[in-house]
């Protein structure tokens, strides 16, 4: 049999089934049996549609291609290279007049004249249909009944809100006393980091919880299924998972009974009427079954204000509703004493914590000048002859302190004063040079100390009085300065704020302008445009030594500054400068403090520098700070400036006016620390408070974050014991690089050889390279540090030789090795040209693995 024919007969069963489908549904909403004749002529048009519609479906989808090929084929249809959809719509076509089934003639066959098959296929069809209509009125009476009972039971809950807490409350009390008595205590870990093998500390004790919070957030020791984000994950469990989980199954227990006892009978009564009581009950169950999980979280937020002594009362209180109900009321009225009672207290507490930190810190930071000082100011921009003024009045007073803001700029009034015929010792936190009968002294700011009297102070670069981290020293220096005449340098920019400071003092201000004027080129510079006098700027000592390398291997004899390069190696490279030994100086920012210089040009290799978190471009300060330092009166009559790129940008900076300085900043003092101790004895307390303190409008704390680092190391051992308060803090707050792993090793060794009173030990001296020969110097810096603070100058004069001649090395090296550097790529380490623009070759950029845009 072919696949055609099996359909066929298939066909003729389905149009049968339907035809009865049919009449069944013809008879069922009529209340008297039609005629046979009746249905003839109601149905006719569907008996004479059915057939065509079920077979010509029938026939097109279940037999096979080839076989429809094979019937066209012998009905004479060409079928070679006819595309399926052709080939369907030709074989439906013929198929519409193949062997109809005539289904008028089988419904006569099957009904006519059969009066009793007539009758029964009604009566079975009707009867069907009655039975459907109340099975359907049935539904929706339950789905209506269902929406009344789920009202009456939120309503039930909602009035048995008290009740319920109640219940939990009581259940609550004696669960948590079984796990007090028989549960053991984990120490805490990540929920999550179950890979942690959980460590048994003891058993619990009731008085290490306040409130039953506290306990919730207890291990239990047990693992748990959680969701997280729509996922599932498994979980340490707490006592909260815990009791969350056993709230939901005692109200699974106690909430049915409740709602059946309180459902209003009206419902109940037409509930039961229309189905019956056991339906009634699984009903009510069912709609509980999703309110349990949510009501217990509810209650378990509730539950966790309680007071764990509240809770243990009710142990020995049979339930009872009324009682227990007195019992949360009287629990409730004690607990809101106690919470004002704490609020009250952490009131008190928060006032006498702001009068301790104002005691402390605030009454600090009052600049106001009450001495009888005649105050100089010398305002202006750089290279305008400010510092020279001031000085000569120092020199011509009978004793001067000058305040530098680097050891550099210390050094070099130093050697100008005695150069003069004035005597001048020298201080700074790493060596001290005393000239016998001096009454003048240089110093770094930091060294200042406003108990030593002058008749004249100089203080240098006051607006560094900004600075995050030294700032204090300049305020310091200003608003106590004890002498007879204090003269203060600064930018335009610090001149409100010093006025600020000084208040009603005797102010005397001098204000300087260039002779020399200033000239923008306005082409782009490149290297090869070199010429003598440029000073050439940018902003790592890496970009310095490269420049200068580079500068050297093109026949150009070079002078080199940056941040860590010692002072006197400093020196050194600024005097073959000025002497013409080196016809081009390639320097960081350092050149724009202090350093008077015959430049022809300063020339801006970066627009940019890092401030330490950022990349930034440089403000209208720095630019002004640097580019001043271009034109040597009687030497260059015009100081030049350049830019490797976005001239405009950088022309407007430079003309712009300065930003005034609007704060200062604040350190701890002597005095601070003398306060603090009245209340509190360790560190670390002061540095917390010094962390809450906030400093007064228009000033700014310094961070501290290099002290409280090196803090943190020593902490909780021998050095923070046996030292005092203050001294600790002393040695935390030497100025050296606190970011060398091995100068933090050197302090801590040292350290821990004052405390043993045995000998310090030596810094390591290392000379294979440039790199190493600067570590040491700094190494060297730091053991004078200490031997000045502990008084021993003798041997300090033999380590100040000694960080001298590596200061030569320095300088010897600078000579030779920046002239043999080379550019390499940092990851193959091939030579690069100079004036390839990247650190990494093309072929190592090429080849790197690349971040996809969807990873």
């Amino acid at each position: 049999m072919t696949q055609l024919e099996m359909t066929y007969l298939n066909a003729i069963e389905q149009t049968k089934n339907k035809i009865i489908e049919d009449m069944n549904n013809y008879f069922g909403n009529k209340n008297i049996m039609p005629t046979f004749e009746d249905y003839l002529i109601d149905r006719e048009q569907y008996l004479e549609q059915i057939w065509t519609n079920i077979w010509l479906n029938k026939a097109t989808n279940n037999v096979p291609k080839q076989e429809k090929i094979a019937f066209l084929l012998e009905k004479g249809f060409e079928t070679d290279n006819v595309s399926r959809k052709i080939i369907n719509h030709l074989f439906r076509t013929e198929m519409r007049t193949y062997k109809p089934f005539d289904t008028y003639q089988w419904v006569n066959e099957k009904f006519h004249n059969r009066t009793e098959l007539w009758s029964n296929q009604y009566k079975k069809a009707h009867a069907d249909f009655l039975q459907k209509e109340e099975e359907d009125r049935l539904r929706i009476e339950m789905v209506r009944l269902q929406d009344h009972i789920e009202q009456s039971i939120d309503n039930i809950i909602d009035a048995n809100e008290e009740p319920l807490y109640l219940y939990i409350r009581h259940f609550t009390a004696k669960q948590f006393a079984s796990d007090l008595k028989n549960r053991r205590r984990f120490a805490p870990v990540d929920t999550f980091a179950l890979e942690e093998k959980l460590v048994e500390i003891g058993g619990f004790d009731e008085t290490s919880f306040s409130t039953i919070s506290n306990f919730l957030h207890e291990l239990t020791g047990d693992i748990h299924k959680t969701r997280y984000h729509g996922r599932t994950y498994f979980e340490y469990e707490t006592y909260y998972d815990r009791y969350e989980r056993l709230y939901a199954e005692y109200l699974a227990d106690i909430l049915p009974k409740m709602v059946v006892e309180q459902l209003p009978d009206s419902i109940a009564k037409e509930y039961k009427n229309t189905f019956s009581e056991t339906t009634l009950t699984s009903m009510i169950e069912n709609v509980l079954e999703y309110a349990y999980e949510p009501l217990a979280n509810e209650l378990i937020e509730i539950v966790q204000d309680e007071y764990i002594s509240d809770l243990l009362k009710l142990l020995t209180i049979p339930f009872d509703l009324n009682e227990h109900q007195k019992l949360y009321e009287e629990a409730l009225e004690d607990r809101e004493r106690k919470w004002k009672e704490e609020q009250e207290e952490m009131e008190r507490k928060k006032e006498e914590e702001e009068r301790i930190l104002d005691e402390i810190f605030g009454q600090e930071y009052h600049p106001a000048v009450e001495r009888n000082i005649r105050y100089t100011l010398h305002i202006g921009e750089t290279n305008t002859g400010k510092t020279h003024h001031a000085l000569e009045n120092m020199k011509a007073a009978d004793s001067g302190m000058y305040l530098a803001p680097l050891r550099l700029l210390a050094l070099e009034v130093y050697d100008k004063l005695n150069g003069e015929g004035t005597p001048c010792s020298l201080k700074t936190g790493e060596e001290e040079k005393l000239v016998s009968g001096a009454k003048h002294i240089s110093c770094t700011v930091e060294m200042f100390h406003e108990k030593e009297f002058y008749d004249c102070i100089v203080i240098d670069e006051a607006q560094m009085l900004n600075d995050k981290d030294r700032g204090f020293s300049w305020y310091k220096a200003i608003t106590k300065a004890n002498a007879k005449e204090v003269h203060i340098i600064g930018s335009w920019s610090a001149k409100e704020m010093i006025l600020q400071l000084l208040g009603d003092a005797d102010i005397e201000i001098y204000e300087y302008n260039r002779d020399i004027p200033l000239e923008v080129e306005k082409k782009e510079f490149k290297i090869n445009q070199v010429k003598k006098g440029d000073a050439l700027i940018c902003f790592s000592r890496k970009r310095v030594l490269e420049t200068a390398s580079r500068l050297e291997n093109t026949k150009h004899s070079v002078s080199m500054i940056y941040g860590s390069m010692p002072p006197e190696t400093r020196k050194k490279q600024v005097q073959r400068f000025i002497q013409g030994e080196t016809s081009v100086i390639v320097s960081t920012d350092a050149i724009g403090m202090g350093l008077n210089l015959p430049i022809r040009r300063i020339v801006f290799l970066e627009n940019e520098k890092f401030d330490g978190t950022r990349r930034r471009l440089l403000t209208s300060q720095e630019v002004k700070q640097i580019a001043g330092r271009a034109g040597r009166k009687g030497i260059y009559n015009v100081g030049k400036v350049a830019f490797v790129s976005d001239i405009r940008t950088m022309k407007r900076l430079l003309d712009s006016e300065d930003m005034p300085v609007q704060t200062f900043s604040v350190a701890p003092t002597n005095a601070i620390f003398e306060r603090f101790q009245k209340y509190y004895h360790d560190l670390e307390t002061f540095f917390e408070l010094w962390e809450q303190f906030e400093s007064p409008n228009g000033t700014k704390k310094a961070s501290l974050s290099e002290e409280m680092d090196l803090y943190n190391r020593i902490r909780g051992t021998e050095i923070e014991a046996r030292l005092s308060i203050m001294d600790l803090y002393g040695f935390l707050h030497l100025p050296f690089s606190k970011k060398e792993p091995e100068l933090i090793w050197q302090w801590e060794q040292t350290m821990y050889a004052i405390l043993n009173n045995s000998e310090l030990p030596e810094p390591r001296i290392k000379k294979r390279n440039l790199e190493e020969l600067e570590l040491s110097y700094k190494a060297i810096g730091l053991h004078l540090l200490f031997l000045y603070r502990l008084d021993q100058r003798t041997e300090a004069l033999y380590w100040e030789r000694l960080r001298e001649e590596i200061s030569d090395h320095v300088h010897e090296r600078l000579k030779t090795d920046v002239k043999n550097m080379t550019k390499k790529c940092r990851r193959c380490g091939k030579k690069l040209p100079w004036e390839h623009e990247f650190h990494i070759c093309d072929n190592c950029h090429m080849n790197q693995p690349r971040r996809r845009y969807w990873d």
